[in-house]
């Protein structure tokens, strides 16, 4: 029997790979050298992708895959992707949320307990032994009652919203429309900033939402705010957020993304009141494997002609 033809554009954990390589005849656009050639050479057989956010996918790469119908991607954004090409040809698409938000709601959690209560600094403090040689370090903050912003209630807003309320803190969230959800819905993302203590961006990436988190909200969030991105780096002015961080008119920001990865602007990351993470919210083994197997579980709906399981509705 004859597998199906599936371009891979980014490599698959091994538990994944092996099942795809059992089912399917994977074209392996990741390793190839002259890629424009191996996509001309195999994309007219392929009705699928498995891919990541990660990597392009242009308007002439899906040009070049005339059967494609499904781009079944492993990660939760997918902003690389020319998202009107695949609408007007009407190829759908699946992401990997779901099997990522707990891990990444954990770190949005993690940031914002590690910035509050000086963990980094904590740690050198007892490193170094400056502790044995001064006063006690200094008092923190406590987040017990505190207001706490969610820009973004998709699944993972949702997750760090769980967390948070039971943590006792007050939340409140923008989005573009309302949710049904126990929280606080507030349509003016200056106005939530300005309530809130910390604010935390989980929405998704591209141009929608480039400098989402502007000037404007961060001056309204103030000198006692913490910023927390676990979304993209783009969602942030990040030459605005520097400048605030270093005039003070920013308390903090606790950072999992930047506008330039894996090279930091240096002016950000030399600041003192900021917390990093290496874009690694969803990094953890059990994550990424779940992740991978999202992308099985899609391509074997697809050829199966049964319901996608974590179909993207396109603009």
């Amino acid at each position: 029997m004859t597998k199906p033809d599936v371009m891979m554009l980014h490599p698959a954990r091994p538990a994944a790979l092996a099942q795809l390589e059992a089912r399917y005849t994977l074209h392996r656009y990741d390793l190839a050298t002259d890629k424009p050639a191996f996509l001309a050479r195999h994309g007219a057989t392929c009705r699928a992708v498995a891919t990541n956010g990660h990597v392009p996918l242009t308007a002439q790469m899906i040009a070049a895959m005339p059967q494609l119908e499904l781009v079944a991607c492993s990660s939760a954004g997918y902003e690389s992707f020319d998202l009107a090409a695949m609408a007007a040809r009407g190829i759908r698409l699946t992401n990997a949320s779901l099997a990522l938000k707990d891990d990444v709601a954990d770190t949005a959690i993690m940031l914002m307990l590690a910035a509050r209560r000086g963990l980094i600094a904590g740690h050198a403090y007892v490193q170094s032994g400056e502790w044995a040689r001064h006063d006690a370090f200094p008092l923190q903050h406590s987040l017990h009652g505190k207001r706490l912003g969610i820009v973004g209630m998709g699944t993972i807003g949702q997750a760090i919203a769980e967390r948070a309320a039971a943590m006792t803190l007050q939340v409140s969230y923008w989005n573009r429309s309302a949710k049904d959800v126990p929280w606080r819905y507030q349509p003016d993302l200056i106005a939530l900033a300005r309530e809130s203590d910390t604010l935390i961006a989980i929405v998704a990436g591209g141009e929608g939402t480039r400098g989402l988190i502007s000037a404007d909200v961060i001056a309204a969030l103030g000198p006692g705010g913490l910023l927390i991105n676990v979304a993209r780096g783009s969602v942030v002015d990040e030459p605005a957020l520097i400048a605030a961080l270093a005039s003070g008119a920013l308390g903090h920001a606790a950072l999992d993304v930047f506008a330039s990865e894996p090279n930091p602007d240096p002016r950000l990351t030399s600041l003192p009141n900021v917390t990093l993470y290496p874009h690694h919210a969803s990094g953890t083994v059990e994550t990424r494997d779940a992740m991978a197997q999202i992308v099985v579980d899609n391509l074997a709906a697809f050829y199966a002609d049964a319901p996608l399981t974590s179909q993207v509705i396109l603009p």
